[in-house]
């Protein structure tokens, strides 16, 4: 077998478990042999309509075994899987489209609209429908195996960042650099072969994909493939399939410890409960060691596969509310803006180096010189490292407000406005003042049936923050602009409440 990517995993799967479930769906289980007979049939028929090494293949659809299927079919071939964000409008798809150069897309049967009204100035010669039109390509497709040599360095996906201010950037990711990270990922994780994991975050994140699914099909377990978020549901889904590992953005897991079903659901058999894409409050991580669960976090980026941080279970309660300390094949440093260390407690950006970490941007080549240094990948967030080297993320460098001379970092203040009783989410944000500059404003979501008054939530961070951290002014909001990833968009954030 020639192929060293990941287009080879279902076929060295099938090889030691083929009877083992790789993949359940609703009522539908796959296992490893038959993940395998697909995925070939799938790259046969992506080969038969002219899909060939180093072509883009796009996918745009929730979470669904023909996902990870097209994921694997194009690494079969050579080809680079393209996943594109379900909440999207029509002309963000087009985008990039027409960027990745994609010369096939699959894609779920709820965006036949949206993808009938697609401008023809893409370079897509190949749609797939999923569902009986795919089904029906498969049963067509030959299942011979495809040898096709493909080597570490060569793209595997295309992962277009979130895109929260201008056009998204796609983070080219190789078969190496995931590769590595799900090595990562059984390293510092303890996965076993009998994990059953719930994908409810979605699989065109990089943290769904590769820091929960493609370690846990690595290993051998289980993928509880859920097409969307919903807390009733998921306390349903832990206790039919027994759900060992479960990953997260806070807002998610705020959801599940905030749902009535909290307090008696049957959770016995939850191993794992990892948890990033935003600091991860600490209210929240003490309402899940209060219910006996161990709450793991870590901390990662697109161009980075995504895993730089993580937290074991050893000093989940000892560092809560830090990211941790780097994974294990993987370089973190925290560093002044000449790249030299910060010392202890002081604030620095994070920079990561590693096997795990892209090459550059798609197209992009002043881009990609732009966020490496020395070899270092600059990320753009700020951060302290505490005496023995535990790494606290502060805030995004450019979310700092600067008032009066002082640095105040949003993060810190949010987490202080989460510990208040009926305060659900929150965003804080810089504002102009005549005299200081700018000053701290907090946008609050209520819970709802409460009434919450502005003069008391600033009353409550009273002792609790310095003063000239307290919010000036506070902005009741029924809800928050997120990505689908669940980060919060600070840009649309202070475009709407910045001003008044």
């Amino acid at each position: 077998m020639r192929n060293e990517g990941l287009g080879s995993w279902p076929a060295r799967r099938a090889r030691k478990t083929p009877q083992r479930t790789a993949l359940i769906h609703g009522d539908t289980s796959i296992t490893y042999a038959e993940l395998y007979e697909r995925t070939t049939r799938l790259a046969h028929a992506l080969r038969a309509s002219g899909v060939r090494r180093g072509d883009r293949v796009a996918y745009l659809g929730p979470n669904h075994p023909s996902y990870l299927e097209t994921l694997f079919a194009a690494g079969t071939l050579g080809a680079v899987f393209v996943p594109l964000n379900t909440r999207l409008a029509g002309p963000e798809i087009a985008y990039q489209l027409s960027d990745s150069g994609a010369k096939a897309l699959v894609y779920a049967p709820g965006f036949t609209g949206l993808v009938a009204g697609l401008p023809g100035g893409t370079d897509v010669r190949t749609y797939v429908e999923t569902g009986a039109e795919y089904e029906a390509l498969l049963a067509g497709a030959e299942a011979e195996p495809i040898d096709q040599p493909v080597i570490a360095d060569d793209t595997c996906i295309i992962m277009y960042t979130s895109g929260t201010t201008g056009r998204p950037k796609g983070a080219m990711l190789t078969h190496g650099n995931i590769i590595w990270n799900a090595v990562n990922v059984l390293v510092d994780q303890d996965v076993i072969a009998d994990e059953r994991a719930l994908v409810s975050a979605p699989l065109f994140h990089t943290a769904g994909l590769n820091m929960l699914t493609l370690p846990v099909l690595l290993k051998g377990g289980t993928c509880v493939l859920v097409e969307s978020f919903v807390p009733e549901a998921t306390f349903d889904l832990i206790e039919r399939h027994r759900i060992t590992f479960m990953f997260g953005v806070p807002t998610m897991f705020d959801q599940v410890a905030r749902h009535p079903r909290w307090a008696d659901a049957d959770l016995s058999s939850l191993r794992m409960l990892s948890c990033g894409g935003s600091p991860v409050p600490t209210p929240l991580i003490a309402k899940f060691q209060e219910r006996g669960l161990t709450f793991l976090q870590g901390y990662g980026m697109t161009e980075a596969a995504p895993g730089t941080l993580f937290l074991d279970a050893e000093h989940a309660v000892s560092k809560a509310g830090s990211a941790g300390v780097p994974h294990f094949f993987s370089d973190v440093r925290v560093v002044r803006p000449d790249m030299t260390p910060v010392d202890v407690d002081e604030p620095g950006e994070v920079v990561v180096r590693g096997p795990h970490v892209m090459p550059g941007y798609w197209g992009l080549p002043e881009e990609t010189a732009a966020v490496f240094a020395d070899g270092w990948f600059r990320s753009g967030d700020a951060a302290r490292v505490d005496e023995d080297g535990y790494v606290f993320i502060v805030d995004r460098i450019k979310d700092m407000i600067i008032s009066g001379g002082e640095n105040i970092y949003p993060a810190e203040i949010e987490d202080q406005l989460l510990a208040h009783p009926d305060i659900v989410e929150c965003a804080v944000i810089g504002v102009p003042d005549d005299k200081w500059g700018e000053v701290p404003r907090a946008v609050v979501v209520p819970r709802e049936g409460s009434a919450l008054d502005p003069d008391e939530v600033l009353a409550s961070l009273a002792g609790r923050l310095a003063k000239y951290k307290i919010p000036k002014s506070v902005v009741i909001a029924e809800e928050l602009p997120r990505t689908a990833s669940g980060k919060l968009l600070k840009a649309r954030v202070r475009k709407r409440y910045g001003n008044s």
